[in-house]
């Protein structure tokens, strides 16, 4: 079974990448194409062209186009935007009602979340000043034509985002994805009332909302492997071809950013942590912990990595049996320190390439959101760049520039997202041997044998 998913998100990687490099090759020859045109007194032909292949058919005067590569491109992003809500709700109510365990293991338990939360805190922090930096340096900024600058819908009052948390009427909360605070506390509040009752109580309705995410993550498998290979080609051909070159360097900046911090935090983040938080080599550490990160990366799924991560908490790293086995699929489900932080620094370069302004509040929502959304994020292939629209919608950056910017992630967020899974699978073998050690549950003479690596 692990080798099938190997081999699939391995396939898919491949697809994905050929996909990259043709979408971005075509796009440069129709950009070509249409300069020419258009310098040699032509412009009616590319007129014709655009009409045909790239038009918004839902801007006015375009009642006569085809826009075959606007349709297409639209029908995927529609078919990834129909699954965020259910999605998230039941994602995120089957991670809260996993938490019943607190009950019998109470103080690890809160300890165990106490970490989690430590980590996507400074994890965040990293995202937020590297993001904004880079935002403020303008590399982030692509000048096209027709796009203003524009404030986010939390540009006015920051108290609304507080208030629109809390729905007033629960149809509406999931009639729109642009309400997914609201999706978030009834799912938390769901999560919370079942555990309260019980799993007896409470046993038909987890099985319908486990049922519910499974359905979900299988549609969304089949969208992502058997259609985004060609709409990948087709959003970045048209994006090029539409908006040229401009769209190009910052997503360079985008994936050095994102590959920057993620390494940052792996490397260093993470061995700092040990090192402070319990008092451990993370030299010793960072030898032993390199074929579960090797191992995240090349699977990109964190439930892949999971028999292989227990082994080496326990066996190399002296974590008693008790402790992994709670916080590594705990950690699994809700932990998601990579994918936060590529969230973030994903959202930045989305609201500078589409002309929005990004102020202090907006980013402490966007940090906040990632965290929650994060948290939601089921594992399947490119869950992390879909479940990223979440946020767009929470701050209100979703005019065309931002979708179209957002459709270059899909498209060049892969590898990307491949470290994420390396990252997110490390902080949680972090967590395991901070609790361990602080509940004296911790083989401190086979943590520093070498012969465990």
């Amino acid at each position: 079974m692990e080798n099938q998913k190997k081999k699939s998100g391995s396939s898919l990687a491949k697809k994905m990448g050929i996909s990259l490099v043709c979408g971005i090759a075509a796009g440069l020859l129709l950009m070509f194409l249409r300069e020419s045109l258009n310098g040699s007194g032509h412009e009616a032909a590319w007129n014709m062209i655009n009409s045909l292949l790239f038009q918004d058919v839902t801007a006015q005067g375009a009642e006569h186009a085809l826009g075959i590569f606007y349709l297409i491109g639209q029908l995927f992003i529609r078919s990834l935007q129909l699954v965020i809500v259910p999605m998230v709700f039941t994602s995120i109510t089957l991670a809260i009602g996993q938490i019943s365990d607190t009950r019998t293991l109470g103080r690890i338990s809160a300890k165990t979340i106490g970490w989690f939360l430590i980590c996507s805190f400074f994890a965040l922090a990293l995202a937020c000043i590297a993001g904004s930096a880079v935002y403020h340096a303008g590399l982030f900024t692509a000048q096209v034509e027709g796009l203003t600058g524009n404030a986010g819908s939390t540009g006015a009052n920051p108290m609304n985002v507080i208030l629109n948390v809390v729905p007033a009427n629960v149809i509406t909360a999931f009639g729109s994805n642009t309400a997914v605070l609201a999706v978030v506390f009834v799912a938390v509040c769901l999560g919370l009332c079942m555990n309260a009752l019980g799993e007896e109580k409470t046993k038909l309705l987890r099985t319908l909302v486990q049922e519910v995410n499974d359905v979900v993550v299988v549609f969304l498998n089949y969208v992502v492997t058997t259609f985004a290979p060609f709409a990948v080609f087709v959003l970045l051909a048209r994006t090029f071809a539409t908006y040229g070159i401009n769209y190009l360097k910052p997503a360079f900046a985008y994936v050095a950013a994102a590959v920057a911090m993620l390494m940052v935090f792996l490397l260093i983040g993470y061995p700092l942590v040990v090192a402070l938080g319990a008092k451990l080599n993370p030299v010793i550490f960072l030898k032993k912990i390199g074929n579960v990160a090797v191992f995240g990366f090349s699977t990109s799924s964190s439930a892949a990595t999971l028999p292989l991560n227990y082994q080496t908490c326990t066996d190399g790293f002296g974590v008693d049996d008790t402790i992994a086995s709670f916080v590594l699929p705990l950690g699994m489900t809700i932990n998601m320190n990579g994918t936060a932080i590529m969230q973030v620094i994903a959202t930045v370069f989305i609201a500078g390439c589409a002309g929005y302004e990004i102020s202090l509040t907006q980013l402490v929502v966007v940090a906040v959101l990632a965290l929650i959304a994060s948290a939601g994020t089921p594992a399947a292939p490119g869950a992390g760049a879909i479940v990223l629209f979440t946020i767009l919608s929470g701050v209100g950056f979703i005019n065309e520039g931002a979708l179209l910017a957002y459709s270059l992630i899909l498209a060049i967020n892969r590898p990307i997202e491949m470290l994420v899974t390396a990252l997110n699978v490390v902080g949680d073998a972090v967590t395991s041997i901070c609790v361990a050690k602080s509940e004296g549950l911790l083989d401190e003479e086979k943590y520093n044998r070498m012969s465990g690596v």
